[in-house]
This record gives C-alpha cells, sequence and structure tokens, in this order.
C-alpha cells in the first residue's frame, strides 16, 4: 500500500463519513454511488444533486492530485480501459442486486443492518476471490 499510515486512514475514513452525513442531513438519502449514478443516468427529480456530486468528487481527486501527487503512486497497474469495465460492471452487478457498495459498505453498516453488513461481507468474499483468482491465473 502506497502512503498508507493510520493518520491518512483515520483523516480519510473521517471525511467520508463527514461527506455521508451531510447528504443525509441535506437530502434525507445514504449516498450510496451506484444509486447516485444511476439517477444521473435517468431522469430524476434530483439530477442536478447529483451531477455536483460526481462533479464533486472528480473535482476533489483532481486537487488532491494536484496538491498531493505522491499519494497517487505510479498510476495503474492494469490498462485503463480494463479498469472502467470493471467499474461498470461493478455498478451494474450492485444495481442488478438492489444495492450499492458504499451505501450498504458506509451507511448500512453503520446503522448494524444485517442485510448491509451480508452485503459488505458477499462483496468483499467475491473481490477476494477475483483477485486471487486472477493472480493464479497469470
Amino acid at each position: 500500500m502506497h502512503g498508507f499510515t493510520p493518520l491518512s486512514s483515520l483523516l480519510g475514513g473521517a471525511l467520508i463519513g463527514l461527506a455521508i452525513s451531510l447528504v443525509l442531513l441535506t437530502h434525507g438519502r445514504a449516498a450510496g454511488i451506484s444509486g447516485l449514478w444511476a439517477g444521473v443516468l435517468r431522469p430524476s427529480s434530483d439530477r442536478t444533486f447529483r451531477v455536483w456530486f460526481f462533479a464533486g468528487l472528480i473535482g476533489a481527486g483532481l486537487v488532491m492530485r494536484a496538491i498531493f501527487p505522491q499519494a497517487f503512486g505510479a498510476g495503474p497497474t492494469a490498462p485503463l480501459g480494463l479498469i472502467a469495465v470493471a467499474g461498470l460492471l461493478v455498478g451494474y452487478g450492485t444495481r442488478l442486486g438492489g444495492g450499492c457498495t458504499s451505501g450498504h459498505g458506509v451507511c448500512g453498516n453503520s446503522r448494524l443492518e444485517a442485510r448491509s453488513i451480508a452485503a459488505t461481507v458477499t462483496f468483499m468474499l467475491t473481490g477476494a476471490l477475483a483477485v486471487f483468482a486472477l493472480r493464479a491465473l497469470s
């Protein structure tokens, strides 16, 4: 892990918690990324909020890369096209299953919801198995 420290992890977790709390307080809903993105792609009453939400995510990443480039390492170790397809498949799968990795993994787990805990365990195990399989096959 490049640049991992307990302090940076605590700060990152606190920022995620703050952002999710702000979305919950101002919009009354969990900040599930797959669910929010689905609302950008289809007509929804709060599409403007969703577009600004993603603009903020991307903008914050670009600002952080400009200010603290060493936190981002040397770059991706897989082709960008493969990373994009993998991300789309994860998003599609979470929406197909009626969930969202960030919505369950952060919001639901913080409320100790059994459904979210089960979903998080499932997608973490699936991810670990996928990494194991890819490394074993290469």
